[in-house]
């Protein structure tokens, strides 16, 4: 190297060497340069030797692994030969078949439609399975039928004769649903398949939503045309009608339809469903409306009789969950419960006779994976550690042997082989995204599957800040959460205005050891000279059913306390600047972000309020009613918490998002806010995304989003 250069680059400035790559709102929300990696549509094949996974290329694929090797041993199906596209696929019992999605609708959070078509291995012969789209397709267990909805009744595809079977009549539009969930359990109990095959494949259990005297709610959609087009769909806001739901149980053979004797003249809830192994019994979950009184029955499939198997009640609420797993010879079964004030894994005779709890301590079971009845080990994972983080584990059904199955700390998601045999872990860390390896039963990595390179590699070229975790005690004596992004040249010495990130809603959690919840841009506003704050209130998950339920019939209230309690904390660190603390939520988080700034005037420089809920008698039942109970038997805690009431205490700046065919939080909340700030003549920014749903997505609208987001905050901050 030439002299006289290397003393010209030793005197450069090392700064100036190492310039720093700003982070761009395309790079975040458009060009995908920070995605991580996943493992998409894993399936354990039968031998649990083997697992699939859907990939995407040049050619969309269905690729066949060995797990513990990791090398491809079949490619089952590509795009490019089927001339079809197609974004998820189903073997049936043998493997011998695959039906495969096409042409997928989303219509709400979880449900769709497709075009189907049956894929046979063996004869490579391709069937489209209804020119219409059609929904919740799957095999019967014999491999015999495919089942599917299509206009609210389920149908039957026999798969030697080609035919197409009716097998329920009462379906209409927007009155009679079966076999398909509602729009309320569909959001709230987070399923859309509302029917089950027994194991023998004689039976269909199905539920009956008869929704003709629920409320409706309609949205304009503007998209195409001169005038918009009405979407209407059943929608019960708190203290309303819900659907009239019955279970029913279909003879295929037979066709003997018989109705479970499991109504009675109050209303209830029936979120969950099961067969037992033999198909003697349909067991049902049966919840009343307050969600306080669960039990478990056990239906016969024969004249829809009942006995109670168990029961939990609560003064509160008991959450749903779907942990019950049968024995092979259905003698015993597990279930999970809170009612020991942690989420815990039990032990139960057929007759619901408890057997003992398997699982202890102060910390929750989080996910129950599974149960290898060969070797009496079940498989979870837990908040053993820290309620901030995630760890796997296994134990013997007789509660010993406990080992902690997972090895790098932060949060870890096992998906199981059919057998237990293996495992593949996605693990990240607050500062670390995905690295996704494969571990045996007994905890030993085998080998790394996918570790984000080509992110780790982009971030390499950014001067990054870490994600790092604090805690404080509240005026009340609470201990709260949270974590904190300094600017990368942070200097303790300067003052720095602050962005809260609040969702605060009842089980969640932002304050976890997980790589995600817009990192990026965080770390690009952290370029631009913020902090970046999220702390969990009270009401939130992982600390247990107390900590969780202590916001049980005032929503809002505790949780904002908390909130305030936070500013307070920061506007007294030396480098806080208190005169600019915002705030910022969406959903749950902007009826948060809302009542901080009216409620904590003092404290908050401003908020940004996303999709919000103003005022939960504008929201559904289940969720409303689980934790407020109606608003006829509970007016204050619904009139006492809502941003509309506050709206003369705003002081700040406070922008509102919504999108108008937001069929969960709809604009109506919005709306209904925009009237009592104009009545209060109080001044406020509004942005209206024409016919986006709750998650405003879609070509260029997140990056739009952001960008009125980020430049809302640089403004007022």
């Amino acid at each position: 190297m030439n002299y006289k250069l290397f003393i010209l680059l030793i005197s450069v400035p090392f700064q100036i060497l190492f310039t720093q790559v700003d982070i761009t709102k395309e790079d975040v929300f458009l060009n995908r340069t920070f995605s991580q990696d996943w493992v998409y549509g894993l399936n354990s094949m039968n031998d649990g030797v083997h697992y699939t996974t859907l990939e995407y290329g040049d050619t969309t694929s269905i690729k066949k692994y060995n797990y513990q090797s990791g090398k491809i041993v079949d490619i089952i199906l590509q795009s490019i030969d089927l001339d079809l596209e197609f974004s998820g696929y189903q073997f049936n019992s043998d493997e011998t078949l695959v039906l495969i999605e096409t042409e997928t609708e989303k219509i709400y959070r979880y449900s769709k439609k497709c075009i189907y078509y049956l894929y046979n291995l063996n004869s490579r012969e391709l069937i489209k399975i209804n020119d219409k789209k059609i929904r919740l397709a799957e095999f019967s267990p014999n491999s015999k039928f495919i089942s599917y909805i299509y206009r609210n009744n389920i149908y039957t595809y026999n798969i030697s004769t080609k035919k197409t079977k009716k097998i329920t009549h009462k379906g209409l539009p927007n009155k009679i649903i079966c076999g398909a969930s509602d729009w309320v359990h569909e959001e709230e109990f987070g399923f859309t398949k509302a029917y089950e095959w027994s194991p023998d494949s004689r039976l269909i259990a199905y539920y009956l939503f008869d929704e003709s005297k629920v409320p409706e709610f309609s949205m304009d959609i503007f998209e195409n045309g001169l005038y918009p087009k009405q979407d209407r769909f059943k929608y019960p806001k708190a203290g309303e009608r819900n659907s009239n739901v019955k279970i029913n149980i279909i003879n295929l053979e037979t066709n003997i339809n018989t109705v479970a004797k499991i109504n009675q003249k109050q209303e209830f809830y029936f979120p969950r469903i099961k067969w037992n192994n033999n198909s003697s019994k349909l067991f049902v979950q049966r919840l009343n409306r307050h969600q306080n009184h669960l039990e478990l029955l056990a239906v016969n499939p024969d004249n829809g009789n009942f006995n109670s198997i168990l029961e939990e009640k609560e003064t509160t609420y008991i959450d749903v969950h779907n942990n019950l797993t049968f024995y092979d010879d259905d003698s015993f079964f597990l279930w999970t419960s809170e009612k020991n004030g942690f989420n815990h894994i039990y032990l139960y005779r057929k007759d619901g006779k408890e057997i003992r709890q398997i699982t202890k301590g102060n910390w929750e079971v989080t996910q129950f994976y599974g149960f290898n009845q060969k070797t009496k080990t079940l498989y979870y994972q837990s908040t053993e550690n820290s309620p901030l983080k995630r760890d796997i584990y296994s134990i013997n059904v007789f509660g010993k042997k406990k080992k902690l199955l997972s090895k790098n700390k932060g949060t870890n998601n096992a998906q199981f082989s059919k057998n237990y045999n293996y495992f593949i872990n996605t693990h990240s860390s607050a500062n670390t995204p995905n690295l996704i390896e494969l571990y045996d039963n007994k905890g030993r990595l085998e080998r790394i599957i996918k570790k984000s390179d080509n992110l780790n590699n982009t971030l390499k070229n950014y001067n990054l800040t870490e994600k790092e975790f604090f805690n404080f005690n509240t005026q009340q004596g609470i201990n709260l959460n949270g974590w904190m992004m300094k600017p990368a040249n942070f200097d303790a010495n300067k003052k720095y205005p602050v962005l809260m990130y609040v969702y605060g809603g009842p089980g969640s959690q932002t304050v976890k050891d997980e790589w995600g919840g817009q990192y990026m841009w965080y770390q690009m506003l952290c370029q631009k000279g913020f902090i970046v704050v999220s702390i969990d209130n009270r009401g939130t998950g992982g600390r247990g059913a107390e900590f969780k339920k202590c916001t049980y019939k005032e929503l809002g209230k505790l949780e904002t306390i908390d909130q305030i309690e936070g500013a307070k904390y920061l506007s007294k660190l030396p480098y806080v600047d208190s005169t600019r603390i915002g705030i910022w939520g969406w959903s749950y988080g902007g009826y948060m972000s809302s009542l901080c700034i009216l409620k904590g005037s003092q404290y908050f420089n401003s908020a940004i309020a996303v999709a919000p809920v103003t005022n939960w008698r504008f929201y559904d039942t289940i969720y409303t009613e689980r934790y407020m109970q109606t608003p006829e038997e509970n007016p204050d805690g619904y009139d006492l918490n809502s941003p509309i009431h506050y709206v003369d205490s705003l002081i700040g700046n406070y922008f509102i998002i919504h999108g108008s065919a937001d069929d969960n939080v709809h604009v109506q909340n919005t709306y209904e806010m925009v009237n009592a700030l104009v009545k209060a003549n109080k001044q406020f920014e509004l942005f209206i995304y024409p016919d986006k749903n709750h998650g405003i997505y879609g070509a260029n609208t997140r990056l739009h989003l952001f960008t009125q987001i980020t430049d809302f905050i640089v403004k007022n901050l």
